[in-house]
């Protein structure tokens, strides 16, 4: 078994019907990952950020009917969660995986991320333009930034700030097929270059 990078069989996992049964098959070969993933990520952030950086592997324990159309996990400088900071993810959906970096709405460091991103926005046309943005980490739309004008990224980074449900996260997409997935030792090298382009942000 690959001990990284995803394979076809991991995107198709959210082909399977019923809470069990996928749950059963992302614990066999995902999660496993995205555990593997995490103790190597969070020494590498912590270098990267200078600040202690803690790996929260999804567990998807509160579904107790639909199936999660997602996994992922995700880092930050708090032990006990991830939610209420700025943070990076690594996370596979059916169609694609993604390395980002973010705000979701339940960070009360929101407002503030907004503002200085806003004032900062030049930040995103420095980033290599087929990276994408996610106004939703509930939604797995993910479109590229050379698809949207600076108005848009504006209006984003707006609602970001004022809109309680507001999120905005920035990173990389990656396809079943894609180069960077054909062995673990180039989607590790991939993955910290994403972060390393992303730290910025930080």
């Amino acid at each position: 078994m690959t001990k990284y990078r995803f394979t076809q069989k991991d995107f198709d996992i959210f082909k399977i019907d019923g809470l069990a049964p996928r749950m059963e098959a992302l614990k066999a070969n995902p999660r496993v990952k995205l555990y593997n993933l995490g103790d190597h990520f969070s020494g590498f952030l912590t270098d990267l950020t200078g600040e202690e950086q803690f790996a929260h592997v999804a567990m998807h324990a509160r579904r107790k009917v639909n199936p999660p159309d997602d996994t992922w996990v995700a880092f930050s400088a708090n032990k006990r969660g991830y939610k209420m900071m700025p943070h990076f993810q690594i996370g596979l959906w059916g169609d694609h995986a993604f390395c980002m970096y973010g705000v979701i709405y339940e960070s009360p460091d929101k407002k503030n991320m907004a503002e200085k991103w806003l004032r900062e926005s030049d930040m995103f046309r420095e980033l290599p333009q087929h990276y994408s943005i996610s106004l939703d980490h509930m939604k797995p739309e993910k479109p590229q930034l050379s698809e949207i004008s600076d108005e848009e990224l504006e209006a984003g980074l707006v609602r970001l700030r004022d809109v309680k449900k507001g999120e905005f996260l920035v990173g990389k997409v990656y396809r079943p097929g894609d180069a960077e997935l054909e062995s673990d030792e180039v989607f590790v090298d991939d993955l910290e270059k994403v972060m390393t382009d992303l730290v910025k942000f930080y």
